[in-house]
């Protein structure tokens, strides 16, 4: 990151998606309902986050409550209109040997904590807040599980980015002047065959995923796959890596049988992990794809763009644009984003993975 991003960054206040892993979460998606009083509710919910999060968080200040609000690109227009983000659009459905669904979604709430309890309670509150206004896309509740693991007992998230490299890797700088700070998110929901993937030989999964399975360390290049799970979703453009970063959860219901990986991605620019997906899904080369597939199935897929929340905290119930307007340059560096206000959701000084 330049010297003039860093300063643009820096004046900007994101919300938490650099929050660190939690214990628990719910991703909740929603629709917004035809009609103007639905748009006004949820503009007016804008303001009101800082709040909800106060009030619920200040009774267990420990259990480190947070949460990331996006948008989906329909949802984008209605409420906000122009200037939009200039790489926001709708999740594009990838039809390979296996398929990653595009399914409805305007609004995502990545509530995370300590405790489930404080999640529900935010949840509760929001649902309160938006009442008809909104139809529910999905709602998962995701659970730590053992150190690190997901369902098919591999440990997840081992190479995200931490610290300034995670900030680097999730906040938009000076590739879209009107939206510093932002970032863009994807989520998917995948169900597992846990029954088929558990009868495969333990050697046989750590070929797939592309890491032993016991010590969570890399399998030697001379070993892996070429279309081992961590291969295909490593992006290299001009010698660098482009990070994403992930908070996935395990999730389950057993008494319907539905169990699996919340996928949810964060990233300065979604092309990087569609890119990820092209390969897990259509094969590098095509063909080639991602046999954790044969045992993971994608249920849903959006893409939501986070503004920061400094432009949340412009947003009024009545206005249907809410960009907020840039400070006067500085030191000869391009116009910043306003200084003041927080929504209390997270900022660059406040982020977790430092």
């Amino acid at each position: 990151m330049s010297l003039q991003e860093e300063h643009r960054v820096s004046t900007a206040v994101p919300q938490s998606v650099t929050a660190p892993l939690s214990r628990a979460a719910i991703f909740l998606v929603l629709t917004i309902n035809p009609g103007q009083a639905g748009e006004t509710a949820v503009r007016a919910l804008c303001a009101d986050m800082p709040g909800l999060l106060r009030a619920i968080g200040f009774r267990a200040p420990q259990g480190l409550l947070s949460c990331v609000m996006g948008f989906g690109s329909a949802a984008w227009d209605r409420l906000f209109g122009q200037p939009r983000p200039r790489e926001l659009h709708p999740f594009r459905e990838i039809q390979g040997a296996h398929h990653a669904v595009s399914t409805p979604g305007d609004l995502l709430f990545h509530i995370r904590a300590e405790r489930m309890d404080l999640c529900f309670e935010l949840e509760t509150q929001i649902m309160a807040r938006l009442g008809d206004a909104v139809a529910t896309a999905d709602e998962v509740q995701g659970f730590s599980y053992f150190d690190a693991r997901d369902l098919l007992g591999f440990v997840d998230g081992t190479e995200n980015p931490a610290g300034q490299a995670a900030l680097d890797a999730t906040l938009i700088a000076g590739e879209d002047e009107n939206f510093v700070a932002g970032s863009y998110v994807v989520v998917q929901k995948y169900l597992h065959d846990l029954a088929r993937w558990n009868a495969l030989p333990v050697a046989e999964q750590e070929r797939i995923i592309g890491r032993h399975k016991l010590s969570d360390i890399e399998l030697d290049d001379a070993v892996k796959p070429s279309n081992a799970h961590n291969a295909l979703t490593t992006i290299v453009e001009d010698g660098e890596q482009l990070e994403i970063l992930r908070d996935n959860m395990p999730f389950g219901d057993i008494a319907k049988g539905e169990f699996g990986t919340y996928f949810i991605g964060y990233a300065r620019s979604p092309r990087r992990i569609e890119r990820m997906l092209e390969n897990m899904f259509i094969g590098l080369p095509p063909g080639n794809y991602d046999r954790l597939l044969d045992f993971s199935r994608a249920v849903t897929g959006s893409l939501f763009f986070v503004p920061s929340a400094s432009f949340l905290e412009q947003v009024t119930p009545d206005a249907s644009v809410a960009a907020a307007p840039a400070l006067p340059a500085q030191d000869g560096l391009p116009p910043l984003a306003p200084r003041d206000g927080s929504l209390g959701i997270g900022s660059l000084k406040e982020s977790g993975n430092e």
